[in-house]
């Protein structure tokens, strides 16, 4: 994920399986430049995955807890599990500091205020990327987009493919959205979809995507190409 104010890239490392508690996951440092800062800044992870940040604090999703990471002292403060976690995926917080983090094998959507964890939403497909954006909450569930639901799913978008990953907000009700295979998607405000980059026949991923707004810049993670790829957004 993009830190603005440092100015550098946070990167979920998994080195294993997705789903073991293996304690082989770190998460790195990556310079806006491309340089490494560091490949295993924290470790002592196990599979982390979606990334959120609020203040010095920095949120893992990690199979089936939130480990909670002070980044002035690069340490991992305490592990919030999450009851009946199975596969926790992606992490956003919004201006009030409450996480969100979604299940993809439970279909569910849990939120942490003040370390507590309760449940905020269930019945998705597959939830995985999502976005807080003022007082809404974006989910990405197998191709499709949806604004908050905690009983009421509104769909924004729909159409994708259906392994829809990360979301990040150009401005407002203008998304750009991931999926894992390779595909990039522009979401436009009237919920159409533009498909603007495509890397399967590469065979290169595009899993959960970071975003500078000021320089109009999408960071990608290519997972299995161990390498993270910026485009410039025009």
């Amino acid at each position: 994920m993009f830190d603005a104010g440092a100015n550098i890239l946070y990167v979920s490392n998994i080195d294993g399986a997705p789903d073991a508690k293996d304690g082989m996951g770190s998460i790195g440092k990556l310079g806006t430049d491309g340089k490494i800062i560091a490949v295993d800044w924290v470790t002592g992870l196990d599979a982390p995955k979606g990334l959120g940040l609020y203040k010095n604090r920095l949120y893992a999703a990690d199979i089936d807890k939130v480990v909670v990471i002070d980044i002035l002292k690069g340490i991992i403060i305490k592990k919030i599990p999450i009851p009946g976690a199975e596969f926790l995926n992606d992490i956003t917080v919004n201006k009030k500091g409450v996480v969100f983090v979604s299940d993809t094998k439970t279909g569910k959507i849990h939120s942490i205020e003040n370390d507590k964890v309760s449940l905020y939403a269930e019945g998705y497909k597959a939830p995985n990327g999502l976005l807080a954006s003022g007082e809404d909450l974006f989910v990405l569930a197998s191709g499709t987009m949806y604004k908050n639901g905690t009983t009421v799913k509104t769909k924004v978008a729909d159409g994708m493919e259906n392994a829809t990953d990360g979301i990040e907000q150009v401005k407002e009700n203008e998304f750009i959205v991931s999926v894992w295979n390779g595909i990039i998607y522009y979401v436009k405000s009237d919920g159409s979809v533009q498909q603007m980059l495509d890397t399967r026949s590469d065979k290169i991923n595009s899993a959960d995507i970071g975003f500078d707004p000021k320089k109009g810049i999408v960071f990608v993670p290519t997972f299995f190409k161990n390498s993270i790829v910026a485009y410039q957004l025009k």
